[in-house]
């Protein structure tokens, strides 16, 4: 038997995740992996971007239904690549953007919320 991810995800429960998650979260972060075990450098490092200002903040391993993901984000995003990070609803970045904010300082203003 092959193992085929996102195999029980289809894209419209896929996109209804995203929104949701986007909508009820402060701040979230799409990621590959999970906090504890992240699948790629750049997730690995947006995690500790945002944990180094803030306790709680949602993640969401998009590798179960990757293609799924890719095209639901970028239908709030604009981007395809992976991590990305939305405050309060609103599209922030990946990692390298997550970066180029906390080097100008403005990283934890950023992720403060409403």
């Amino acid at each position: 038997m092959t193992f085929e991810p996102g195999a029980d995800l289809d894209e419209e429960g896929v996109a209804d995740s995203v929104d949701d998650t986007i909508a009820e979260n402060e701040v979230v972060l799409f990621m590959k992996g999970n906090p504890l075990m992240p699948q790629c450098g750049y997730s690995d490092r947006a995690v500790n971007l945002i944990a180094a200002h803030r306790d709680e903040f949602e993640t969401v391993d998009v590798l179960p239904a990757l293609d799924q993901f890719r095209e639901a984000l970028a239908e709030h995003s604009g981007w395809e690549t992976i991590p990305q990070a939305f405050v309060d609803g609103e599209f922030v970045g990946g990692s390298d953007v997550l970066a180029e904010l906390e080097e100008r300082g403005e990283l934890a203003e950023t992720l403060e919320t409403a």
